[in-house]
């Protein structure tokens, strides 16, 4: 990097970046509870695991949308010396960030099936889908406004709405390796595009 230069990652790569990551493991953990029949029993598990789905899904959804609104309104355009991160790279940084907490929350979805079968995982798999979902409402932004939400790696650390981050910068729909929302691009784009 140049004189001034410094690191974005794409917003809706950073929120994307979980979803698969919380939704086949709470899958596989909700097919393993419903074959153990728990304190409970199976249909009060199922049950109760429906309602935490759902549950998870819309706080996942809902939080911190406002804050991330107000940060694309006030986004300014990204300089020359801005490097753009790859998408698979910053899935990686993620990943590499919070390793412990997915390695527990597995079996911690399994073990929660010895009382509430399948509950456990229907709510690692709703925040899983959550997660998604505002993944998707950030690409519809990003088409909406005309350009592509990115925000300095240092500030997004712990989250790309996380009061840290001061701001955001936008790019030409093209720039980069992910489509809006986060989604692998069909057709690599020359990053430089902006």
């Amino acid at each position: 990097m140049g004189r001034g230069g410094y690191a974005v990652a794409r917003v809706a790569v950073i929120v994307r970046a979980p979803a698969c990551w919380l939704w086949w493991p709470g899958v596989l953990a909700a097919g393993i509870g419903a074959a153990v029949p728990g304190l409970t029993g199976r249909r009060i598990g199922v049950l109760a695991g429906a309602v935490l789905f759902l549950a998870a899904a819309a706080v996942a959804f809902t939080a911190r949308r406002r804050r991330y609104a107000e940060l694309a309104r006030g986004a300014s355009r990204a300089g020359k010396s801005v490097l753009l991160q790859d998408r698979a790279v910053t899935a990686r940084a993620w990943r590499r960030g919070r390793r412990r907490w997915l390695a527990l929350a597995f079996p911690a979805a399994v073990a929660s099936s010895l009382v509430l079968p399948a509950a456990g995982g229907m709510a690692l798999a709703g925040l899983g889908a959550g997660l998604w979902a505002k993944a998707r409402w950030l690409g519809g932004l990003e088409r909406r406004t005309g350009g592509l939400l990115w925000v300095r790696t240092e500030w997004a650390g712990g989250s790309p709405a996380a009061k840290g981050v001061r701001g955001y910068l936008t790019t030409g729909l093209a720039a980069g390796d992910a489509a809006p929302g986060g989604a692998r691009r069909t057709a690599t784009a020359v990053s430089a595009a902006r």
